[in-house]
């Protein structure tokens, strides 16, 4: 009989075992990190210098410092240490970094992933976003891309400072339909656009969020963006 559990290697508690409460406690610290798990992120090979108990990474491919030799494990911080959990086929957690859930393929977490083959072709939900700062201008291409082969929900927005200039309104798009996701759009903070799509496009190239000044420029002002997907995994 193995003396630890076979899917997380959590130690067993063994006959007449001295110190009970060290073996417990371990369990009890990897099921903290793993179950509802939160990885923060699953490209960082390099550990954080200060890490809080519990929380969790996925570590990727070529680590370095205390995690070389453990890529595609989870590595759980616990009592300024780490604790590794082969990370199996089919577990999920949400990618902080990211803003998206995952599922591991048996030795990657596939971020996005809603369904996942046994040959790895999935269908992927994906997001960008960013906090884009207006400057003077009609029109301006923001940081915020669509990648190419993407299937596009939509787009949404929200001004967290006041749009200044000489416009009227303002709307947001692509190039090419500068209006796709909204448009006649507020400049108040706390203004809104919620463009969802009446029938998802899909971009073949990639291609960046557009916002266009309506009846005069832009001066200032600050602009929280986000656009989403879905997209077609391929099989390995």
């Amino acid at each position: 009989m193995s003396n630890e559990t076979a899917r997380l290697q959590m130690s067993l508690l063994q006959p007449a075992q001295a110190q009970k409460h060290v073996t417990v406690n371990e369990a009890l610290m990897r099921l903290d990190g793993l179950v509802n798990m939160v990885l923060q992120s699953t490209s960082v090979a390099m550990p954080p210098e200060v890490a809080l108990d519990g929380q969790c990474w996925g570590v990727p491919q070529s680590p370095v410092g205390d995690w070389a030799g453990h890529a595609g494990q989870v590595a759980v911080a616990t009592n300024g240490g780490w604790v590794f959990v082969p990370a199996a086929r089919g577990m999920q957690a949400f990618v902080a970094d990211r803003g998206v859930t995952a599922i591991c393929d048996g030795s990657h977490w596939v971020a996005g992933a809603q369904s996942l083959g046994t040959f790895g072709s999935g269908l992927m939900s994906g997001m960008a976003e960013a906090e884009f700062d207006v400057t003077t201008g009609a029109s301006m291409i923001t940081d915020v891309f669509i990648p190419a082969g993407a299937m596009v929900i939509g787009a949404v927005a929200r001004v967290v400072e006041p749009i200044t200039g000489t416009l009227t309104s303002w709307r947001i798009g692509t190039n090419g339909a500068t209006n796709r996701f909204g448009q006649n759009l507020g400049k108040d903070a706390g203004s809104w656009a919620r463009g969802m799509l009446g029938s998802p496009m899909t971009y073949y190239q990639p291609e960046p969020l557009t916002i266009s000044a309506e009846g005069g420029t832009f001066a200032g002002g600050r602009i929280r963006l986000s656009v989403h997907w879905w997209e077609l995994r391929l099989p390995l």
